[in-house]
């Protein structure tokens, strides 16, 4: 079966960071399996992760079979890589949950079925359980010394804050990892962040010094925002793949907020668009940065992946009427939905029995909601036109009844173009 360049897929993505010399010529051979480790401590990938998930994406689409490890034994030991302070850790029956909903998440992205080329999801729990201490210092600890340890960055840095015996050890079980999937799943390449790159060579090492074999490594960059942040991170913390944790309305917002540079990047990333395709779709939003083509298109893209199609839709409907000024579309937009929509926006509950013998505008927005200060001030909003009622101008002369409730429950107070208050019927 012929491959493609994945490490020169990588590179014109600009994901690749490093890798160990041979790895992209032993790649153009032929079909090999390689794999990245995923941890297991919550019960969903985030966008953090997104960078790796799209690494094994991109390897399965180049020819390659990917294998993706779920740190089960790891979890509970817990990585000090990039890490200040040890994790908490699980149990095994809280691992296995996450396990399987880690499964679930990642068969939107790579192919498990496939006859060719088959994405693996293994735990590395399986093949420690049943290894004692002894065992494991005597087979594996006594081929890596203290020294080799110590030189690593990961251990460098937590020396002065303190790191624990279990966390030390954690370089020889991700070594281990790759010495147990490179002689039973025949293994020859290991990826992560570049942030792991001292773990993988601990284990290129232990394959070596274990019985031989051919051993590979590769790193991707750890992704930036323009800005020197973090990326994957909102203001409520980690954008994660769950619905549950993340609506899809926010997820598809997080995307669509991106400014120029991160969202140029992360179309090369986090799309399976071929380079022309890409580099036109970044052409033609050149010419018009302000309609936001490539905001959009990846917003689109990832939604769609994540999400699906209906959610897609319902994401983007959401969207258009927050920062459009059409009224059609609020009727169609579920309860979930409008929560999400407007959450942190001003709300306030009102008596429904209050507005079955309807109530004036005026007093609508004071005494009922205290969306605005005074009586004063809200006949002057709607003398100078800047007062909406579900999208739809008012005057001073309006009342709002049930009849305007949308979904039965809302009713969406605007100030201007981005001053918004909902009210909830109860």
């Amino acid at each position: 079966m012929a491959v493609k360049n994945f490490v020169d897929e990588l590179r014109w993505r600009g994901m690749l960071n490093d890798s160990m010399p041979g790895t992209e010529e032993f790649l153009l051979k032929g079909p090999a399996s390689g794999y990245i480790g995923f941890d297991p401590t919550a019960d969903s990938l985030h966008v953090g992760h997104l960078v790796q998930v799209m690494t094994l994406t991109h390897f399965q689409r180049c020819g390659h079979r990917p294998v993706a490890l779920v740190g089960g034994a790891t979890g509970m030991v817990g990585d000090p890589s990039g890490k200040r302070t040890e994790r908490n850790l699980l149990d095994e029956d809280a691992l296995r949950h996450n396990q399987d909903r880690i499964r679930e998440q990642l068969e939107r992205f790579l192919d498990f079925s496939g006859s060719v080329n088959p994405a693996r999801l293994v735990n590395n729990y399986d093949w420690f359980k049943d290894m004692g201490f002894l065992r494991f210092i005597r087979e594996v600890g006594k081929h890596i010394t203290v020294n080799y340890m110590m030189a690593k960055d990961s251990v460098k840095s937590r020396l002065e804050s303190g790191l624990s015996f279990t966390e030390f050890s954690y370089q020889l079980v991700q070594g281990y990892d790759y010495h147990w999937l490179n002689k039973h799943l025949g293994c020859t390449v290991q990826m992560g962040g570049s942030d792991q790159w001292g773990n993988i060579t601990t284990g290129t090492e232990l394959i070596r010094r274990m019985g031989g074999g051919e051993a590979y490594a590769l790193t991707t960059q750890l992704l930036t925002k323009a800005d020197g942040t973090k990326f994957g991170k909102s203001e409520g913390g980690n954008v994660w793949l769950d619905a549950q944790r993340t609506s899809p309305y926010k997820f598809y917002q997080f995307w669509l907020n991106n400014s120029d540079a991160d969202a140029a990047k992360a179309v090369l990333i986090f799309t399976t668009w071929e380079q022309a395709h890409a580099e036109d779709l970044l052409a033609r939003h050149a010419k018009a940065p302000h309609e936001r083509l490539l905001q959009k298109e990846l917003a689109a893209f990832i939604t769609r992946l994540v999400h699906g199609e209906v959610e897609l839709q319902g994401a983007v409907a959401a969207s258009n009427i927050l920062f459009g000024n059409a009224a059609e579309g609020l009727s169609t937009l579920t309860e979930q939905q409008w929560l999400d929509v407007f959450e942190g926006v001003p709300q306030a509950d009102m008596p429904r029995t209050a507005l079955e013998g309807g109530v004036s505008i005026v007093d609508l927005l004071t005494e009922h909601t205290g969306f605005l200060p005074s009586k004063g001030e809200a006949k002057r909003a709607l003398k100078e036109g800047s007062i909406s009622v579900n999208k739809a101008k008012a005057d001073d002369t309006r009342t709002v009844g049930t009849a305007d409730l949308i979904s039965g429950r809302f009713i969406l107070l605007q100030r201007g173009k981005k001053t918004y208050f909902l009210v909830k019927a109860v």
